[in-house]
Formats: structure tokens, C-alpha cells, sequence
């Protein structure tokens, strides 16, 4: 199993200070002052409030409830994920005071979940990022997990009257989106990388904020990898079904004989075709991902979808007698693969296997030849159906 070690980011992109031009988000706290928010206390999982100097803060529990285990299970499968968040600012987890820690994260509510489950039996203060439901790890690199948007966090809490420290525990992962010497300069609070693993979080809090050499490599194991499959599953088979509808009508118009006829004639094999570009891309590859050969994850969903297309050509190949028959295997010979490749790409941004300018570079070499690979594959099967 491949693994990555990943180091806070010291050199990230960061603001110089409150001006309205380098930070606008903060802009308003920093000129004001004053200007505190604390988020509801109507929000589903809140249990209470912590009374402080800055107001009532929300209260939290470390256990998760049916209702938040469904809001999970609803999240993987792409239901909601993108309004599955919580309203950013200050929370406190069991029953805080002023020097208890305070733990960074996003408003992805899955990220909030894992990040109190894992504290269970303990007290801390939790500082929540607007990051537009996004993750930590996404967020940073997307630039929602960012030195302005903790500053603002900071300066909108009342971070300050309500801790006597200034300490602040920020995931590991987000650190690229973060550059520490900023936050310190412009709000006086230290950052300090936690470990990789929310399930670290007790053990590092133990040794006085020390993280093993463990604590700070990121692995990609099977576990994590297969519940990224359903929403990926999910996405694809919208559109899968759509497309496969196209084939089938054309399938149906394209007959000599009833349109039913042809429609299932032709319609099958687009269904098997799109249902092996579907598995081989959004499912096999994160399956097989450290054993599929080759970097790239366009290459790596490549191998599965030639497996498949083969496949294909044992299943159909031997009634193709016609010209026509023969072209149609062909293009889902090269739909196939081509298709599983996009697929497989999805995958880049939760994989420890690549990096920002490395998805960059690779979507710029493969997007083409998929594309080419799609439209070569649409125009075989046309021209078997409609002109052959």
C-alpha cells in the first residue's frame, strides 16, 4: 500500500494583514471589532449553550444520533452532500472553560461529526470554517479552508474573550490552504498541525500537542476507499441512464423492422456497454487502485475498461457477421475504456497518489483523448445504425 507524508505548508499563499484589499472577508471584523456571531442554537444537534464572555455558545455531544448517522449514509450515497453542512463559529464540545483546546474545522457536517465522535469524553472548543460544505482536505486546496477565512472565524467568535490560551489545533491536511505566521501576526493565536487521523486527536491531546512520525503519514487503504465509491456510483449512473436512453430510441429508429425490436436489438448491448464503463471506472479502479498499473488515474481506469471491452467482444462478437454488427462492437470498444478513464479521474482529489499541479497536468493529456475516444466511439455506432 502506497502511502504519502504529508508536511504543513509553510510557504501557502497568505494575506499581510486586515486591509480590505488582501483580506476582504475579514475586513468588517477587523475594522469593527466588535462585530461577534455565535451560530443557532436551533440547529438540530445542539444539546444546550455554554455561557461565556462572548455569549452563548453552542453545546454539542461527542455521540452521533440516528438522525446523524442517516444524514451520513444519505451524504455517501450523494443525497444532499452538498447542503450537508453546519453554520459556522464557535461550538463547545461537553462542558469547556477557558483553557480548554480549541480544534479547527470545516462546516462539512460529516468532518464536524468525525472530529466530535473521535473526542468522546472530553471537553474542547470547536472553531468551524466556512468552507461551503466542503472538507478540510478539498477545502484547502480549494481556498475556503484559508488564513482569511480562520482569521475571520476568529475575529467573529470572540475566540479571544472566551479562551485565557492561543493555541489553535488545525488539521493536518488543511495546512495548504493555511499560512500559520499570518494567523499568529494578525490575531495572536499559534497554530498547531494536528495528526492526519481524527482518531489520533485523543492520543496527540495526551502528549501535550506531539504527533508521532504515524500521526503525520496519510494512507489511502481500502477501508477509505470504498466509501468514496457510492456518491461517485450515484453521479454516474444519472447520466449513464440518460445515455442510455439516447441509445436505445436511436436503436429503435435505426431498425428495419419495429422500432421495439431494434430498440432492444441495439439497446442491450448499450446497456452492458455503459453499465462496464460505469463499474470499471467508478468502482474497480478505487477498488484495484494500488494495483492497477501506471501513475495516472486515467490510465489506471484505462486497464479495466479494455478488460470490459473485451469482455464485450467475447459476449457479442460472434453474432456481429454484418458490417454494421461489427462497427457497433467496435464502438463500444472504444467507448468503454474511454469512458471508465473520465470515470476514474473523479477519484483525484481524495487520493494521497497525486497532487494539485499533477491533476492539472494529467487532465490536460488525458481530457482530449477522451473526448476523441467518445466522439470516435458516437460516430462508429451512428454510422453502423444510420449509414452502414
Amino acid at each position: 500500500m502506497n502511502s504519502t507524508k504529508v508536511k504543513p505548508d509553510k510557504t501557502s499563499p497568505a494575506a499581510s494583514g486586515c486591509k480590505p484589499v488582501l483580506f476582504p472577508m475579514v475586513a468588517d471584523t477587523c475594522e469593527g471589532g466588535e462585530s461577534f456571531r455565535l451560530p443557532d442554537l436551533n440547529q438540530s444537534f445542539i444539546i444546550g449553550s455554554v455561557p461565556t464572555p462572548a455569549g452563548n455558545v453552542p453545546r454539542v455531544a461527542a455521540a452521533l444520533t440516528a438522525a446523524d448517522r442517516r444524514g451520513t449514509f444519505k451524504a455517501r450515497w450523494g443525497v444532499g452532500r452538498m447542503n450537508y453542512t453546519v453554520q459556522s463559529g464557535l461550538y463547545a464540545l461537553g462542558a469547556p472553560d477557558e483553557k480548554c483546546p480549541v480544534l479547527v474545522t470545516a462546516n462539512y457536517k460529516m468532518s464536524f461529526d468525525r472530529l466530535r465522535r473521535e473526542l468522546s469524553g472530553r471537553n474542547a472548543w470547536i472553531l468551524v470554517l466556512d468552507t461551503k460544505g466542503i472538507n478540510v482536505w478539498c477545502a484547502a486546496g480549494k481556498g475556503t479552508f484559508s488564513t482569511a477565512e480562520l482569521l475571520k472565524q476568529i475575529e467573529t467568535s470572540g475566540l479571544s474573550r472566551v479562551v485565557a490560551h492561543k493555541t489553535l489545533i488545525v488539521p493536518q491536511l488543511g495546512a495548504p490552504g493555511l499560512a500559520a505566521h499570518h494567523v499568529r501576526k494578525h490575531s495572536g493565536f499559534k497554530v498547531v498541525y494536528g495528526p492526519v487521523r481524527a482518531e489520533d486527536l485523543p492520543e496527540f491531546l495526551d502528549k501535550e500537542l506531539k504527533a508521532t512520525a504515524a500521526m503525520r503519514k496519510k494512507t489511502f487503504p481500502l477501508r477509505e476507499r470504498v466509501v468514496l465509491i457510492p456518491v461517485e456510483l450515484v453521479d454516474a449512473c444519472k447520466y449513464a441512464f440518460l445515455i442510455f436512453l439516447a441509445f436505445f430510441l436511436l436503436g429503435g429508429l435505426s431498425a428495419d423492422g419495429s422500432f421495439w425490436s431494434g430498440a432492444v436489438r441495439h439497446g442491450l448491448p448499450a446497456a452492458y456497454g455503459l453499465f462496464a464503463a460505469v463499474l470499471s471506472g467508478a468502482v474497480l479502479t478505487p477498488l484495484l487502485l494500488p494495483w492497477l498499473p501506471g501513475k495516472a488515474f486515467s490510465l489506471k481506469g484505462l486497464w479495466p475498461g479494455l478488460v470490459a471491452a473485451a469482455i464485450l467482444i467475447g459476449l457479442y462478437g460472434h453474432a456481429a457477421t454484418s458490417l454494421a454488427a461489427r462497427l457497433e462492437i467496435l464502438a463500444w470498444v472504444v467507448l468503454i475504456p474511454a469512458t471508465a478513464a473520465y470515470l476514474a479521474m473523479n477519484f483525484t482529489g481524495a487520493s494521497t497518489y497525486t497532487s494539485r499541479s499533477g491533476v492539472k497536468k494529467e487532465m490536460r493529456r488525458a481530457l482530449p483523448m477522451q473526448i476523441a475516444g467518445g466522439l470516435m466511439g458516437i460516430g462508429l455506432w451512428l454510422g453502423a445504425r444510420f449509414f452502414v
